[in-house]
């Protein structure tokens, strides 16, 4: 097949005539992209999030008003407060709700999915009102300060899940018409799969998707039935393209790439604000957080935009500085008393303070209470050939890791046994240099061996938990640990967050040393 120069159009429009198997790879190596500038384009995401929190927040407020107007307050009740009062505290609710939605990931699916419906809200807005109406309702009961009468409450939940499952349909609808709504796509893979796809999706104009074309270096010959559909470039033209056409949305669809190509394409698109869909084959890039949908019966696996949202990374401060401001002042006495079973067992100072590389790539002290002797970095050498980790290439220790360390001292080994000598880092969390769940917090000897796309790990702050702990600890090898580290941070979510955290005290428990 005789090769021709790939045809680049100008943004926003779609590749015109042509046979898929005529424009392909130049015959010219292509030069590395320059890193795109920050996109501060308004997206679909940004539209819908917003419109779908003013609709929460509508369907709430007319819920309860109705409900008060249909159920109205008995006035000789002695904790009758009158509607205006009633209404004030449950207006001081409401970011609560949010904050609860959020966390039912109500306002992060539109953007991966094309399909979305509102069967599809029913069940989470459903299960979302019923917690928190009788959550609320159990809380006013048990203060006394009000009590509402059954009916109403009721009422309140039967409309709140009528009325917001309502007006998110009618908010997507809105959303729908807005020029925003719309996304421009490119599809890897010109072969039967990608084709396939680019053939449902100009049938269903609804999903407000413009295909733009196809990138791949060596095509299929094209269906009849793609229009004007071409190929736009090999896929080392892939970040060019995306600029060029603005572009918010990319499918992998199985292109001739060899696998660990194609996998550094997709990482390579991790610093653009776009949304990247695989027909599932991929398994390195997915992690717990991803969605599946479908695209008339073909099933598309959704990363979200590898980064976090503002919101996001603010709720998972606040939830930092709440759980760890409580637990210091819970374990206050359990703190004091491993500080002096730690001054009495042996000499040295209380703390173990170590460089550690933090989020951002900025290098911080993490704290600790000491579990060895004194002089254990002397005896380093006499024990290194107890490391249970890997070596590089170069025979150098990926991790040092030595499970029952004979440098530890006997308070030493019962407190890594059980992790209590990580108590002092909620210390580094209070100060902001670590998280209560994060990636793991590595020495700088370690981080020096994480590289390339692996380095999205510093995206978060280190936690003194992680899928890294919970999943293996110091069995885990290195490589394993970063992969996980990965999928975490391009996966997160508070449920997720709360999920590790749970499962971190049976491994607490278990008594293993990471």
């Amino acid at each position: 097949m005789e090769r021709t120069a790939a045809r680049r159009l100008p943004a926003g429009t779609i590749a015109g005539d042509g046979d898929l198997a005529d424009a392909s790879l130049p015959g010219r190596p292509v030069a590395p992209a320059t890193p795109a500038a920050p996109d501060t384009r308004r997206r679909r995401g940004w539209l819908v999030h917003r419109a779908l929190l003013v609709a929460d927040l509508v369907g709430l407020t007319v819920a309860f008003l109705l409900s008060a107007a249909l159920v109205p307050q008995d006035p000789t009740a002695p904790d009758a407060l009158g509607v205006s009062a009633e209404f004030l505290l449950f207006v001081v609710t409401l970011p609560a709700w949010v904050v609860v939605a959020k966390m039912y990931r109500l306002y992060d699916r539109d953007e991966e999915r094309t399909d979305h419906t509102t069967a599809d809200d029913l069940s989470s807005v459903f299960h979302l009102v019923t917690v928190g109406c009788w959550l609320l309702y159990g809380l006013a009961l048990a203060t006394g300060f009000v009590r509402p009468p059954l009916e109403r409450v009721f009422g309140f939940w039967a409309l709140a899940i009528l009325l917001v499952t309502l007006l998110r349909a009618l908010a997507r609808t809105a959303c729908r018409r807005h020029s925003i709504y719309l996304q421009n796509m490119l599809i890897v893979g010109a072969g039967d799969v990608g084709q396939l796809i680019a053939h449902k999706l100009l049938l269903h104009p609804e999903y407000a998707i413009r295909i733009v074309g196809f990138v791949d270096a060596e095509p299929k010959e094209r269906r009849e039935d793609l229009g004007d559909l071409t190929v736009l470039g090999p896929p080392e033209l892939l970040p060019d393209l995306i600029d060029a056409h603005g572009i918010d949305r990319v499918v992998f669809a199985f292109s001739g790439e060899p696998h660990e190509q194609t996998l550094d394409l997709i990482r390579s698109l991790k610093d653009r604000w776009i949304q990247v869909d695989i027909v599932p084959r991929f398994y390195e890039v997915v992690g717990p957080g991803v969605g599946v949908h479908t695209i008339e019966g073909i099933p598309i696996v959704s990363l979200a935009p590898l980064r976090l949202t503002r919101s996001s990374l603010i709720l998972k401060r606040a939830v930092d500085l709440t759980v760890a401001a409580i637990a210091v002042l819970v374990l206050a006495p359990v703190l004091m008393a491993i500080a002096v079973a730690v001054k009495l067992d042996s000499r040295g100072p209380l703390l173990f303070r170590q460089l550690r590389m933090g989020a951002g790539g900025q290098t911080f002290r993490i704290l600790k209470f000491r579990t060895m002797a004194p002089d254990a970095d002397a005896h380093k050498e006499e024990v290194a050939h107890l490391n249970v980790q890997p070596s590089d290439a170069g025979g150098r220790a990926l991790m040092f890791k030595i499970p029952d360390d004979p440098r530890m001292t006997r308070v030493g080994r019962f407190l890594r046994r059980f992790s209590l000598d990580e108590l002092p880092q909620l210390f580094n969390v209070l100060r902001g240099e670590m998280s209560l769940v994060g990636p793991r917090p590595l020495i700088l000897d370690e981080d020096h061996h994480v590289r390339e796309w692996a380095r999205r790990r510093l995206d978060l702050k280190p936690g003194m938990t992680g899928l890294w702990q919970v999943l293996g600890r110091s069995d885990i090898p290195f490589e394993d640990m970063v992969r996980l580290d990965y999928l975490y941070v391009t996966s997160w979510s508070v449920r997720n967050d709360c999920m590790i955290l749970l499962r971190t005290i049976p491994a607490v428990l278990r008594g293993s040393r990471g």
